[in-house]
């Protein structure tokens, strides 16, 4: 089993910046993918950003540019650095990971609320 610990949400005004953190425990085998979903108020959750072991990194096309994710593999911790923050950022964040040995394993953050607001 694998738990997800996410630190790092709060209140920011527009421009801000902000960062996320996650840090995976438990049993570790082997992580494949790291990243990020949200969710904002009356919508569904989306993807935000995934990092692979290896380092290749996806994003929405609504951060782009704006937000960083970053991977530690020795700390199983996955980043991710949010920057020119807007109103629409406004959501609930969570840590997502996969992790593999003969299948695949999916675990969930907690969640982290994120707002931005002047």
């Amino acid at each position: 089993q694998v738990q997800l610990v996410e630190s790092g949400g709060g209140l920011v005004q527009p421009g801000g910046s902000l960062r996320l953190s996650c840090t995976a425990s438990g049993t570790i085998f082997s992580i494949n993918t790291m990243g990020w979903y949200r969710q904002a108020p009356g919508k569904q959750r989306e993807l935000v950003a995934t990092v692979t072991k290896g380092g290749l990194t996806n994003y929405a096309d609504s951060v782009k540019g704006r937000f960083t994710i970053s991977r530690d593999n020795a700390k199983n911790m996955v980043l991710l650095q949010m920057n020119s923050l807007k109103p629409e950022d406004t959501a609930v964040y969570y840590c997502h990971l996969v992790q593999t040995d003969w299948k695949r394993y999916i675990y969930w953050g907690q969640g982290a609320q994120v707002t931005v607001s002047s």
